[in-house]
This record gives structure tokens, C-alpha cells and sequence, in this order.
């Protein structure tokens, strides 16, 4: 299930960036700004509080993984998600056409997929998990 999981994930990444059109409008280029850097902001703060060797593409936990609880993972339980989806809502609001708008919720639903796998063994692997899963939020501050 993970490896249909990350090449759905994959392909629908490789579709979104292959198939966006130049911006045409203002509007469009100056949401798509705004996006990329909110993107660039999450990711570089997951990256930050959670160090190269402890995430991995797949949902399942690397032996050596730690919980990490700081930094952005004090809001969200899952930026790099979050950075991936801003980064293409950006290709998005650059080219929204219509079958692009249901690969983008594709994308979205892969994901939740993916955390929903992750989250149940970071259950089983840390204690801690449960309370730090009622505490914070998946995915946006405050909403989700």
C-alpha cells in the first residue's frame, strides 16, 4: 500500500509541475509568489526542527526514527505535507484548470492517505504520540 501511495504521490507531483502554463494574469502571479514562499517557509522549517535521516517518503518509520514534537511540529504534525501541497496550490493558481483542480485534490487525498498510515505507527512506535496527535494539528494551524 505505501508504494502505490508514493507513486501516486510522485506522479501526481511530476503531472501538476509537467503540465502548468506560464502565469497569464497579475493576480495569478502574485498568488503563485505568495504560495511558493509560504511552501519554501514550511518545508525549510520541517527541514530545520526534523533532520535529514529521521523523515522518509515512504509512511513507514525508519528504525532509528525519532518524534519530533519542536519547531513547526509544535503546530503540525505534518509540514513537509503541507509545503508539498502549498508548492503545487501555487502551479495551481498559476493554471487552474478544471482536471488540474482534481489531480490537485488528488494529490491532497494521497496524502491524508499517507498521514493517516504514518500516524497509526507513530502510535504504535511512541507512547507519546496520542498526546501529542490531540494537542496539535494535522495540517493547518488552528483548522485541520
Amino acid at each position: 500500500m505505501s508504494a502505490v501511495l508514493v507513486a501516486a504521490q510522485l506522479a501526481l507531483i511530476v503531472l501538476l509541475v509537467a503540465t502548468t502554463q506560464p502565469l497569464v494574469t497579475p493576480l495569478a502571479n502574485a498568488a503563485a509568489f505568495v504560495l511558493v514562499l509560504a511552501a519554501t517557509f514550511v518545508g525549510i522549517a520541517a527541514l530545520a526542527a526534523n533532520r535529514p535521516g529521521n523523515f522518509n517518503i515512504r509512511p513507514e518509520l525508519k528504525p532509528q526514527a525519532r518524534l519530533v514534537t519542536d519547531g513547526i511540529y509544535a503546530h503540525l504534525r505534518h509540514p513537509m505535507y503541507l509545503a508539498v501541497l502549498l508548492g503545487l496550490l501555487a502551479a495551481l493558481a498559476a493554471d487552474p484548470r478544471p482536471w488540474r483542480i482534481g489531480a490537485w485534490l488528488a494529490l491532497l487525498a494521497v496524502l491524508l492517505l499517507k498521514a493517516t498510515r504514518e500516524e497509526r505507527l507513530l502510535a504504535q512506535r511512541f507512547a507519546e504520540y496520542p498526546a501529542y496527535a490531540a494537542r496539535t494539528r494535522r495540517l493547518l494551524p488552528g483548522l485541520y
